[in-house]
């Protein structure tokens, strides 16, 4: 008997969405679908495919009333910011789409007598898609469009906790049109996942979520040469010169800490404030973080969800803990926050301060509404601390001074650079980290060239 995939609801506890998992013979039947669709879709021009990947995408948009409380109910998102993830699935989308000709077009080296040459961008084949719970549509969206864009076929297997976002992307490819079998979804156990990559059944897989899992993956992977792109997550820093405009950085940094109950890969997780504003920084993010409203996701007066899991709020409560035994000083009171209760994933946000790198809240991806703040006294000190981690998917510079910010940027070992933001992806922009964070790219024209590979052709036409 196959097993059963759930999703616990963080909302109420309840089950609200269970799946059998996939037989071995329907994964078989996915497998050869794909590969049998995928022959026939790589002579597809790309402005054809682009047609149809189109319709995809205005067919998912259609559901956006459908989407918004099932994102709730499935991973604890408040409704007031569900259609959010909705516009970026969209900007992605579109922006991969718009891209895809001049990326995938032939590259010509300069002209030389008697001969042709170029190279073109030809389709891996079968791309298995490995995508998380924390931002569902945006998180699968950076591989499944540009992978059908370059000609492949894709397989998405979706988290458990967000079930239903598979057979989303499912109806909406099935109501553009899309050839059949050219993109599936497939519910699968970790067993049966890692038994696809090891069989070499496919030609590439783009994995988001843990550094554990990650590691699976790459074991899974050996000898099979397959591609593997890693997203495994960040300790993701942000640094306030004391250039900064202080009300914007309290503003943006406590955002980045605690949107989507800071449920992000790269949400702002530690904090350098230059020490002239240190005191005042701190004094203002803890008075906008007491404006937070924590409950229920589907009320729209909710402004901070449950964590998807109780395990999971445990484990934030406890690097709090940690911190405040070791010396630190929690600033928020939890019980200014009805709703904050131990052993639920319902969790205030919190702000730690006297901190140090000896504590798992400054090295430990946390994954929570918590961040820590520490002072520094420049940039030579900022720079030290912002490397001081295993991860590197972004880091944030808040200054009036962009050069500076290009100079500091240079130096944090990191995927992307901001400058007076952070926690967004601009999908001209490769996706991408270093360290634990991962390998590989997704999004830009360099994401079309993880999902394809080079073909060179080099004739001599005249002797």
């Amino acid at each position: 008997m196959s097993a059963i995939i759930r999703c616990i609801s963080p909302v109420d506890g309840r089950v609200y969405a269970e799946r059998p998992a996939a037989a071995p013979a329907a994964i078989d039947a996915a497998l050869a679908a794909a590969r049998a669709a995928q022959a026939a879709w790589r002579r597809v021009s790309v402005p054809d495919r682009a047609a149809v990947v189109g319709r995809a995408v205005d067919a998912m948009l259609a559901m956006r009333d459908e989407i918004v409380p099932e994102l709730a109910w499935q991973m604890g998102r408040p409704v007031r910011y569900g259609a959010g993830e909705l516009r970026g699935f969209e900007e992605r989308a579109r922006h991969m789409i718009a891209i895809a000709e001049e990326a995938l077009a032939p590259v010509r080296p300069a002209p030389k007598d008697k001969f042709e040459r170029w190279i073109t961008r030809d389709p891996l084949g079968v791309v298995l898609v490995i995508a998380p719970w924390n931002y569902p549509y945006l998180t699968a969206v950076n591989s499944v469009v540009p992978a059908l864009m370059a000609g492949n076929a894709v397989i998405l297997k979706h988290a458990a906790q967000t079930l239903l976002v598979g057979e989303r992307f499912r109806m909406a490819f099935e109501t553009a049109g899309l050839p059949e079998g050219l993109f599936q979804t497939l519910v699968l156990t970790h067993e049966a996942t890692a038994g696809i990559v090891s069989g070499g059944h496919v030609d590439q897989v783009n994995f988001t979520g843990s550094v554990a899992g990650g590691r699976a993956m790459e074991r899974a992977a050996a000898g099979t040469f397959a591609g593997l792109g890693l997203e495994l997550g960040g300790k993701d820093p942000a640094y306030v010169r004391a250039d900064a405009d202080l009300p914007q950085a309290i503003e943006n940094l406590v955002d980045g800490a605690f949107f989507n109950s800071g449920q992000s890969c790269c949400g702002i997780e530690r904090i350098y404030v230059h020490r002239s504003l240190h005191d005042a920084f701190v004094e203002g993010a803890v008075a906008l973080a007491k404006t937070y409203v924590l409950g229920d996701p589907l009320d729209e007066a909710t402004t901070l969800g449950p964590m998807v899991k109780a395990d999971a709020a445990a484990f934030c409560r406890r690097q709090v803990a940690e911190a405040v035994a070791a010396g630190g000083r929690a600033l928020v009171e939890p019980s200014l926050f009805s709703r904050d209760a131990d052993g639920t994933p319902y969790m205030a946000p919190q702000i730690v301060t006297g901190v140090t790198h000896a504590m798992s809240i400054m090295r430990e991806e946390s994954f929570g509404p918590i961040v820590g703040i520490m002072p520094v006294d420049g940039d030579e000190e900022a720079v030290r601390l912002m490397n001081d981690s295993d991860y590197g998917l972004t880091a944030s510079i808040w200054t009036s001074d962009a050069e500076a910010a290009a100079r500091i940027g240079a130096q944090v070992e990191t995927g992307t650079v901001f400058m007076n933001r952070c926690d967004y992806l601009d999908p001209a922009l490769a996706w991408t980290g270093v360290k634990d964070t991962g390998r590989g790219a997704t999004l830009s024209r360099v994401g079309y060239e993880t999902l394809t590979r080079p073909k060179s052709y080099h004739l001599r036409v005249a002797f």
